[in-house]
């Protein structure tokens, strides 16, 4: 809950409370009341923004100004007298429907709040800027029309000084849309995702790249099925923070939605996300994103137009990591393009074309796997699901294998990797995840490995604690 909406409800509840419950209310308190009540609104609606959780609280307002009137507008004698005739019984039913009405203006914000990410802990603040780039050289296949290119949304957020200053970038641009697009994929009314339209972040839109140093470690981020780009945005402000260049890529049509430059939409298509073979196809194109993506970030540091890139990316240290299936791409990539030095694969099933050899990947690969997704794959029941089980558990067999790393974190859901849980308070309930305490064991582990083979500093975590741990279980090949 933001802090305006705090204060507004606790105060609305407060005043609600004493005209139901006090006695001998003055005139002028009812007025000072009221007037303090509208003011909370007024300053909420601007610096805020309003919301339709709020509408309680809003009729709460509204309340304050009819009693007002009638305070005002009506004989004082008229309603002592009135008063002095109220039945027991009306008193009872009032403050019943007082503390209800309370109770609702308060759940409402708390169980569908506007999240917020925790403040990054590095030496740096954040800088970002978004591109549309299309690559030429490869036909778009989710369309009908003959010619169309593939066209790639691009976020890049980099370090900036302490002293810098702007506009702080949304969460999510066009949040209507994107209300619109996570409608469709969950099959829940668009009224619950809008929200995403108050959602702040620490990045600052076009900042100047800090120069303390030289250059900085570039990290691609791909995310999982009808993800999107800045789903890991709890985990991405962090690395940024510690002094990263992170990529964010949005597959197009794989994606919620991707907004072009030109206000062009590009939805979610459903696809065989149940069938091993599409999706090892499916992770074939995956993969082409992230080179051309990856072409396009080389050019930048060579000489971008914009001249904040130039020089400024360290492209001998690159690395890449994701959710789900842009794990998977993760993974791939580091079997197949040279660039990237080292991978994280967040819960992602090693879809893709390549196998991990028996000798293991020969490259630095850290896996992070929800125990509830394994148990899963190893409980599993119905024939369809045996078969999908059996097909990809062996992939997993040689992954830790020459000295890679992998960690299982316990009471962890698949969707525990994403900014997913922000959303309500209640998945964290249902699903039994304390989600901020995951995020840090997240955060802590990838920025380990991440520092030791991009910035090759020493590890702090990783080496310090293989074995079980009541958090976790980490396996070293």
């Amino acid at each position: 809950m933001r802090s305006i909406e705090l204060f507004y409800i606790i105060f609305n509840i407060v005043l609600l409370g004493w005209l139901v419950f006090g006695r001998n209310k003055s005139q002028q308190g009812v007025l000072i009341g009221g007037g303090m009540s509208i003011l909370f609104l007024l300053v909420h609606g601007v610096i805020e923004g309003m919301r339709w959780q709020m509408i309680p609280t809003y009729l709460m307002t509204l309340f304050f100004i009819v009693v007002v009137v009638i305070r005002y507008f009506f004989n004082p004698n008229d309603q002592k007298k009135q008063q002095s005739h109220m039945r027991r019984s009306r008193v009872v039913l009032n403050s019943t429907l007082a503390v209800l009405y309370s109770a609702v203006a308060v759940s409402l914000p708390i169980v569908l709040p506007v999240l917020t990410f925790e403040k990054p802990v590095g030496p740096y603040k954040i800088g970002t800027v978004t591109y549309d780039w299309v690559d030429t050289q490869r036909e778009e296949t989710f369309t009908p029309e003959p010619g169309d290119k593939r066209e790639i949304m691009v976020q890049i957020w980099y370090p900036a000084d302490t002293t810098t200053k702007g506009n702080t970038a949304p969460y999510i641009s066009d949040s209507d849309v994107f209300a619109e697009g996570y409608s469709k994929i969950l099959n829940l009314p668009k009224f619950l995702f809008t929200n995403f339209g108050y959602v702040k972040t620490h990045a600052i839109e076009n900042a100047e790249i800090s120069n303390q140093e030289t250059t900085y470690p570039v990290l691609l981020f791909s995310h999982g099925f009808s993800g999107h780009k800045n789903q890991n945005t709890f985990q991405i402000e962090q690395l940024v923070s510690q002094g990263y260049i992170v990529v964010g890529i949005d597959h197009t049509y794989s994606s919620t939605t991707s907004v072009f430059a030109d206000g062009r939409v590009a939805n979610y298509v459903p696809q065989k996300t149940e069938s091993i073979a599409y999706l090892d196809k499916a992770n074939e194109g995956w993969v082409e994103d992230a080179k051309f993506v990856l072409d396009q970030v080389e050019q930048l540091a060579q000489n971008d137009p914009e001249n904040r890139f130039t020089g400024r990316m360290d492209m001998e240290n690159v690395g890449m990591f994701g959710h789900s299936f842009g794990g998977a791409t993760s993974t791939q990539m580091l079997m197949t393009d040279s660039r990237i030095k080292a991978a994280l694969n967040m819960d992602g099933v090693l879809y893709g074309k390549l196998r991990v050899p028996v000798e293991g990947l020969k490259k630095p690969f850290m896996m992070m796997s929800a125990d509830d997704t394994i148990r899963e794959a190893k409980e599993t029941d119905g024939k369809e699901l045996i078969e999908f089980v059996k097909e990809t558990l062996p992939r997993y067999e040689y992954v830790s294998v020459g000295g890679n790393y992998w960690m299982k974190i316990k009471d962890m859901k698949h969707m525990g990797f994403s900014d997913l849980y922000l959303f309500s308070p209640l998945y964290e309930r249902m699903e039994g995840v304390d989600i901020q305490k995951a995020y840090r064991l997240i955060n802590d582990y990838s920025l380990d490995f991440f520092d030791h083979y991009l910035k090759q500093q020493p590890f702090k975590l990783l080496e310090q604690n293989i074995g079980e741990h009541p958090e976790f279980t980490l396996l070293k090949g």
